[in-house]
């Protein structure tokens, strides 16, 4: 994959991402990397919520969190074990972008006092729009499969994750409070959006 192929996929996949001296990596600011600027911090992980609130910022961020970390979790096997490098350097987009996200929405339900892990998954999957958690069985999967069959099913996997992730998102445009939460959410819907449609077309090639 062209240098400048990666560039993109990381800004797509990144929307949060700031480099080393407090920058976004696009050439217009988002409005959270604009945010992190004016609360003079280095990254994303060191950008804050504000105090006010609801039930419904806190779910998609604690949702959005294990969702995250499951991503992680099959980002670092793709890395490993697929053979495209389109698909390798989009595992790793995935696992450099979640990771900074992760410690941000971690950050942000610390200040609100809330625990960022979840109890009980399933449940508050099915309380809270009915959308089902990828099973650790399938992740593990994974790690043993042919390799053969190894892209096609990571790819088939990680695009119901995403979308997954745009639901999430979705709920929280809704009835979110939390302005920086609502434009996180944005940018969540918009950059794995963008990602199902890129692993739809490596399923098709």
């Amino acid at each position: 994959m062209k240098a400048r192929h990666v560039a993109a996929l990381v800004v797509a996949a990144a929307p949060f991402l700031l480099g080393a001296c407090g920058t976004a990596t696009d050439q217009q600011e988002s409005a959270p990397a604009a945010t992190a600027q004016a609360q003079n911090v280095k990254n994303v992980s060191e950008i804050t919520a504000g105090s006010t609130f609801n039930d419904t910022d806190v779910m998609f961020l604690q949702m959005l969190i294990d969702n995250q970390q499951q991503g992680q979790e099959m980002a670092q096997i793709a890395a490993k074990r697929a053979g495209r490098p389109e698909v390798v350097e989009l595992a790793k987009a995935v696992q450099v972008t979640q990771a900074d996200e992760i410690k941000m929405m971690t950050n942000w339900l610390t200040e609100w006092g809330k625990p960022a892990t979840l109890d009980e998954r399933t449940s508050l999957h099915a309380d809270h729009g009915g959308l089902p958690a990828t099973s650790e069985k399938e992740i593990a999967a994974l790690k043993t499969m042919k390799k053969a069959q190894f892209e096609t099913a990571f790819l088939n996997l990680f695009l119901g994750h995403q979308h997954n992730a745009v639901e999430f998102a979705q709920l929280e445009l809704s009835k979110g409070g939390n302005e920086q939460a609502k434009a996180f959410a944005e940018r969540v819907k918009q950059s794995r959006s963008d990602q199902v449609q890129q692993m739809l077309k490596l399923l098709a090639g």
